[in-house]
């Protein structure tokens, strides 16, 4: 089977390299001249995907920018970003742009299958118009279904093919058609009764941990006031061996999923006169904690009698979670520009982003930077770095991630 991926991102090319080792012949598609060159020479750039499985696959898998290859696939799975405006409300200017060029191209009998987390009704209401003009009938001249990506960057012990995966189609013979696409690559294929529910689970999912991650936020906060460790809380509920799970406080949260899925679920919600209060009070609890960490970093140079206002602060991790490069959303962004605002010096150290070009800043050398700092502050506790060391070679040290947590010797360093 010949099989078009459009968006080679975070999601969409692990999904290009699972079903090329599936067997099929894959092309993937994108306009980033970057992504397409390192792809042509055998680089990855996410660190989910290696050199030597590109390599591996080299003679299944191809890149292009143009549409017009993709006209000889069965099936094309449309992974494009779906961003928040400037205005936190929903960005589907990617997907349409998608779904126009994919029905100039669209050939009869085509799946396509979008995974991109939207709104409920976005499939139907976006993609379904789009490749219906010209009197195409779907679920007869072709086929469409919405499988949410369930992607965590990262991570290893939950994969692809591990991970149960979401189909609904707009015909029962569209859902059919992707539960046997995706059945070459997951061992479980859920299917569902529509794409509203697939949309709304993924949702769900995501706005699920928002919730949770505001609340113990939110507790940090108070903790924070009460004189209380909010780490020894936390592990003193996770005791309790039913009723509770585990979540961490934190600066914030990050990536292309959780900072955003809230967003458009309310904006969704309001279209049916349907104001969902508490996603949005999560959603806004989450968006405040850089400044509260901002706050904590104010108070600790005050108590060392030094001002924010040229202090040297290294901030050590850039990116939204430990292990990856990836700077969506990241906390650590918001935290920067919150301390230049003040007036400070900032720096920042990550092994895994190497520059910050919308910030103009470059990731320095972390001894270099230990040395120059009035204050470091840990944001995000990547593998591989010292951070026991980091926190001794400073005057001040804040740990927003708790890792300070049985350091010897660690009395110094504040905690979220």
């Amino acid at each position: 089977m010949k099989l078009g991926i459009v968006g080679l991102g975070y999601v969409g090319l692990p999904v290009a390299l699972a079903f090329a080792e599936a067997g099929n012949e894959v092309v993937g598609l994108d306009t980033d001249p970057v992504k397409l060159a390192d792809l042509a020479a055998g680089r990855s750039y996410i660190e989910d995907v290696d050199d030597a499985e590109l390599a591996a696959q080299a003679g299944r898998l191809s890149a292009t920018a143009d549409y017009a290859d993709l006209t000889a696939c069965t099936a094309i799975v449309v992974c494009v970003p779906t961003p928040l405006s400037s205005s936190r409300e929903p960005d589907l200017s990617y997907l349409r742009e998608a779904a126009a060029a994919l029905a100039a191209h669209l050939q009869p009998g085509q799946l396509i299958v979008l995974e991109s987390t939207s709104y409920p009704g976005t499939t139907r209401e976006e993609l379904l118009p789009a490749l219906s003009e010209g009197g195409r009938t779907v679920g007869e001249d072709f086929y469409l279904a919405f499988s949410p990506e369930r992607i965590d960057p990262g991570r290893s012990d939950h994969t692809i093919r591990t991970t149960p995966k979401l189909v609904g189609g707009i015909t029962a013979a569209c859902t059919e058609r992707a539960r046997d696409l995706y059945a070459q690559i997951c061992d479980t294929v859920e299917v569902l009764s529509s794409p509203e529910t697939a949309e709304l689970a993924k949702l769900l999912e995501n706005i699920f941990r928002s919730v949770n991650i505001a609340l113990v936020n939110e507790v940090a906060q108070l903790c924070d006031r009460l004189g209380i460790d909010v780490w020894e809380v936390v592990d003193a509920a996770a005791t309790k061996p039913f009723g509770f799970m585990r979540f961490d406080p934190g600066p914030g949260m990050g990536g292309h999923c959780l900072p955003v899925d809230p967003f458009y679920l309310a904006f969704k919600a309001r279209e049916h006169d349907f104001y969902p209060e508490f996603v949005e009070l999560a959603g806004k609890v989450n968006q405040a904690q850089p400044e509260f960490c901002v706050h904590r970093i104010e108070r600790s140079l005050n108590g060392a009698g030094k001002p924010v206002k040229g202090s040297k602060i290294l901030i050590l991790g850039a990116a939204y979670k430990p292990g990856i490069g990836d700077t969506r959303e990241s906390p650590a962004l918001r935290i920067i520009a919150l301390l230049r605002d003040l007036g400070a010096e900032v720096a920042y150290h990550d092994p895994f982003v190497a520059e910050l070009p919308a910030q103009g800043l470059e990731s320095v050398d972390l001894e270099q930077g230990l040395a120059a700092a009035d204050l470091l502050a840990i944001v995000t506790a990547h593998p591989g770095v010292d951070h026991e060391a980091a926190v001794k070679a400073v005057p001040l040290a804040i740990d927003f991630r708790g890792i300070s947590r049985g350091f010897d010797d660690a009395d110094g360093v504040e905690r979220l």
